[in-house]
């Protein structure tokens, strides 16, 4: 059997990873290692990882272990870089890793913490999602389910009913009957599958903010930040258009129609969603300056008749969550006072 080179064993690898020479020098940065740090082969190769993670002492005292071959791991360390002006929190694992010429060589390892707290949140955010799915649906059919025994029974009554003023009444009962069951129809309409087209995910957000705008006509400014190179989605444009209107009317409301409402795209590349790694997905990040999602209730947002409102029904964020899930996508929020974010992730569907 042939054996592949170091190299490129570690370019196939998901796990960010350095080889660093025990005085610090990186001698070289897999794929995963480049993305993570926002930075070529190139720009790495040869710097010190200090001046580079910003971590020294500790990952000194790590790299002069492997000299004795012992392994260290480093738990939650905050790097220099960042991304989008967050920074970066890492478990770092330093082993041996042998001699190359006449240099010997460590093996950095970098995982980052919150995206291991990312996954365990979107698993949760999938359980919640199939058990918001399953109320609502219960609730549509227990509701119909009446709902059409009492129109079948005004519509016999009004059979037998002899004069017409009283006919007007079962009139009434049947026409509420259907407005109720109309309304049922509205509220699950979103999860119909239907056909997929191509379209641009900026279009619908400024289809959204226009909407927005229109309705609300002062006292609301909407910040930008499109990335113009991102590509084309295939789904279904209505629904989406759904979707973030729903996260953008919650951010309105809790703002009473005053404030800045931040609209922004970006490309991430090999981006887990579930338990798939993606080549490209797109993220829609919806912001808003309010008083933020009230603790007690900011981990079950995605549930059903859950609000921080007075009279809001809680149905608007769950169906926004069913809209993305149904995409293959997925939707995190983080939320404190002046600052909420609802990010909404889609894969690009990579021809075939």
């Amino acid at each position: 059997m042939e054996t592949l080179p170091a190299d490129q064993i570690l370019d196939g690898l998901s796990t960010a990873v350095l080889l660093v020479e025990l005085d610090g020098s990186v001698h070289y940065v897999n794929g995963a290692a480049q993305i993570l740090l926002a930075a070529s082969a190139e720009r790495v190769r040869g710097r010190r990882t200090d001046e580079l993670l910003g971590i020294g002492a500790p990952l000194q005292a790590a790299l002069a272990a492997t000299g004795e071959r012992r392994s260290t791991t480093l738990r939650e360390l905050t790097l220099k870089q960042s991304i989008d002006g967050h920074a970066l929190v890492v478990d770092c694992t330093v082993s041996p890793f042998g001699w190359v010429g006449d240099g010997e060589l460590a093996l950095v390892e970098l995982v980052r913490v919150d995206q291991l707290s990312r996954f365990t949140l979107e698993t949760r955010s999938q359980e919640r999602h199939a058990v918001s799915t399953m109320l609502i649906d219960r609730l549509a059919h227990e509701i119909k389910n009446p709902l059409g025994g009492l129109r079948g029974a005004a519509q016999l009554l009004d059979r037998e009913l002899p004069d017409r003023e009283s006919r007007e009444y079962t009139r009434i009962i049947m026409h509420e009957a259907d407005r109720l069951s109309a309304l049922v129809d509205r509220m699950t309409g979103p999860f119909t599958t239907r056909e997929k087209t191509c379209f641009s995910l900026h279009a619908v957000l400024e289809h959204v903010r226009r909407l927005t705008l229109a309705d609300v006509q002062e006292g609301l400014t909407f910040n930008r930040d499109y990335d113009p190179s991102i590509p084309e989605i295939m789904g279904d444009r209505e629904q989406l258009i759904q979707a973030v209107l729903n996260i953008v009317r919650n951010g309105v409301q809790a703002m009473d129609g005053r404030g800045e409402i931040g609209l922004l795209t970006r490309i991430r590349r090999q981006f887990t969603l579930g338990n798939r790694r993606h080549r490209h997905v797109l993220e829609a990040r919806i912001s808003d300056n309010g008083p933020g999602i009230p603790a007690d209730i900011r981990e079950n947002v995605f549930f059903p008749m859950v609000s921080g409102r007075s009279g809001g029904a809680g149905l608007g964020l769950s169906i926004a969550q069913d809209i993305v899930s149904r995409h293959g996508g997925a939707i995190e929020c983080v939320s404190q006072p002046g600052d909420t974010r609802f990010s909404l992730y889609l894969p690009v569907e990579e021809p075939s």
